[in-house]
């Protein structure tokens, strides 16, 4: 036997008898993960009225240009409507879970004017914070 024939062989035996398989593999697209970080660094500063896209674009380690440029094309949002959604999506959270009241979850989610939260609020889901726990509850 060659060496060759047996090197052969011992790639056989060991190919058979190893059944060598990848770990499951998660494959995750890079605008998601950019996404991702960005709804994670909104919402972990989401009560400080300050946030502003700037600090979203330095602490993403990016130019506020380019920051636009990116949020826009994946979202179809600006980066500041992006940060207010977020804003706004937690607060309908909040009136549905906890009995706070309009003013303080407008507080708690980074709006420190009571009537701007609320003209926000309606134009993304066309009701009033006050209203909007009526209406939810009642198309269950």
């Amino acid at each position: 036997m060659t060496t060759m024939t047996y090197g052969r062989n011992l790639k056989k035996v060991f190919r058979n008898k190893l059944g060598i398989e990848p770990h499951d593999i998660v494959i995750t697209s890079l605008d998601e993960q950019f996404i991702n970080k960005a709804l994670d660094l909104v919402e972990k500063n989401i009560s400080k009225t300050d946030y502003t896209v700037e600090e979203l674009s330095r602490d993403l380690g990016m130019s506020r240009t380019l920051l636009y440029k990116k949020i826009l094309s994946i979202t179809g949002k600006p980066p500041l409507e992006f940060i207010r959604s977020i804003r706004l999506k937690r607060a309908a959270q909040l009136l549905l879970k906890s009995q706070l009241h309009v003013s303080e979850i407008a507080f708690e989610v980074g709006f420190n004017d009571p009537k701007y939260f609320r003209k926000h609020f309606k134009n993304e889901f066309g009701v009033l914070p006050s209203r909007y726990s009526e209406k939810f509850k009642s198309k269950q």
